[in-house]
């Protein structure tokens, strides 16, 4: 159960990083066709990518927590 739940806490910390990169370049290219393609939605709609993987994150980390009680 321990080996499980340090990969919970591995797949949280990597999707929590993963969620930084797909956000920021999403934004960016929100910001790139605002500018130059004439997109008329605004550039914070990149941060609702954020939320599916916030919810992935959230369910890794209880998973961890509840994996992490059975060992003890």
């Amino acid at each position: 159960m321990k080996k499980l739940s340090n990969l919970f806490i591995i797949l949280a910390i990597l999707m929590s990083d993963a969620m930084c990169a797909f956000v920021a370049y999403s934004y960016r290219d929100m910001l790139c066709g605002i500018d130059h393609m004439g997109y008329s939605a605004p550039a914070s709609v990149a941060f609702l990518h954020a939320i599916p993987f916030g919810v992935a994150i959230i369910v890794c980390i209880v998973l961890a927590c509840i994996f992490r009680r059975k060992v003890k």
